[in-house]
């Protein structure tokens, strides 16, 4: 596992904000997990997308992704269950967000 991706159980916490697509004619829909540890390697390292690595795929695909998943309200929803997941273990305090995390 490289540096910023997903584990299989951190995957494991997040795949169900992300169902199957069936599959289509044409161009390939990439993987969810690919795509989600492409936008934490950019949201980590603060380089610019162009610099995304190759296994992450096209750069594009994933600023296109990270965009739809902001304005969709999904990303606000993955990062509720991970603050809510901290918050069960101890490990933040909610104070630092504003509010206490609600219920998904």
């Amino acid at each position: 596992m490289k540096r910023y991706e997903l584990s299989d159980q951190q995957w494991t916490l997040l795949v169900p904000f992300f169902p199957r697509r069936p599959r289509k004619r044409g161009g390939q829909w990439r993987d969810d997990r690919t795509l989600l540890n492409g936008i934490f390697w950019r949201l980590n390292t603060g380089a610019p997308w162009r610099d995304l690595p190759k296994r992450n795929g096209p750069w594009q695909t994933v600023y296109h992704r990270f965009n739809q998943m902001r304005h969709s309200g999904l990303l606000n929803r993955l990062i509720e269950r991970l603050q809510l997941r901290l918050n069960d273990a101890g490990l933040i305090e909610p104070e630092l967000f504003g509010k206490a995390p609600s219920a998904c």
